[in-house]
């Protein structure tokens, strides 16, 4: 257990520093004998921690070069930037703009799958919907809600209805965006900028809406829109807050410029 723990600090170690530009590009990972004697190591544990910062997509292996640094930022799939977002944690500026960028993502995807179950034959039991509901509602009202719970049920709640719509790229990259917020406890955090409690009645909302005969009109479906805009604005806050950003700078600085 020791050497696993071991193995996996060190791997993001040295992916912090491809992350953050200390290694760079193209050029050579540090040796097998080189991490062993920095980390007061056996070469076995150096090469197993080489062996994994080339499964995260950090590293290429060439035989009789060594480990050559990926471009992981311009190269990276989503299983690299799920890596990178996490380890930019201690640099405020880029983690703000990681997340902004998954933020968008996750918006798109939610509002897409909301508006476009609700203008669909509607294909789930709203029972099934309504259980996971009442359990966010139960956890919504507890004197400390389990965030990482709550967002997991959410998720869980447009899966379905991403997979009832057939949309199942949107399904693998919200699936993907999940675990990249949930492995880090500011993103989960920042998406209950808002009562948890505003989480529950939206859903209910949502559920009404399905079971109802007639549906949203037009001005309803535009104002769910906006609420929804207000709400990511609101969540990219208070990441921003916990990141130590001065949101009212920012906000001074982008209104002096736009």
């Amino acid at each position: 257990m020791g050497d696993r723990t071991v193995v996996a600090d060190v791997a993001d170690e040295l992916a912090r520093r491809v992350a953050s530009g200390q290694y760079m590009p193209g050029g050579l990972m540090p040796s097998v004998r080189q991490v062993a004697e920095e980390f007061d190591l056996n070469r076995a544990t150096a090469q197993l921690i080489l062996g994994r910062l080339e499964s995260y997509g950090f590293v290429d292996a060439h035989r009789g070069k060594g480990f050559v640094i990926r471009d992981v930022r311009a190269e990276g799939g989503v299983d690299v930037y799920r890596r990178l977002f996490r380890l930019s944690m201690p640099d405020a500026e880029t983690a703000v703009d990681m997340f902004g960028n998954i933020v968008e993502e996750e918006r798109g995807i939610a509002l897409e799958a909301l508006l476009s179950y609700t203008g669909s034959e509607r294909a789930i039991d709203p029972a099934e919907l309504k259980a996971d509901i009442d359990e966010l509602e139960t956890l919504a009202r507890s004197a400390d809600p389990d965030q990482y719970r709550m967002l997991s049920i959410e998720l869980g709640l447009l899966r379905r209805l991403l997979t009832a719509l057939g949309m199942s790229v949107q399904r693998a990259v919200l699936n993907s965006i999940g675990e990249m917020v949930l492995e880090v406890p500011e993103a989960v955090q920042a998406f209950f900028a808002v009562s948890p409690d505003l989480h529950v009645l939206v859903w209910r909302a949502l559920v009404a809406v399905w079971e109802s005969e007639g549906g949203p009109s037009e001005a309803q479906l535009a104002l769910f829109e906006d609420l929804f805009g207000m709400y990511h604005q609101k969540v990219m806050a208070r990441f921003e807050e916990s990141m130590g950003v001065d949101v009212d700078a920012d906000l001074t600085q982008h209104a002096a410029t736009a």
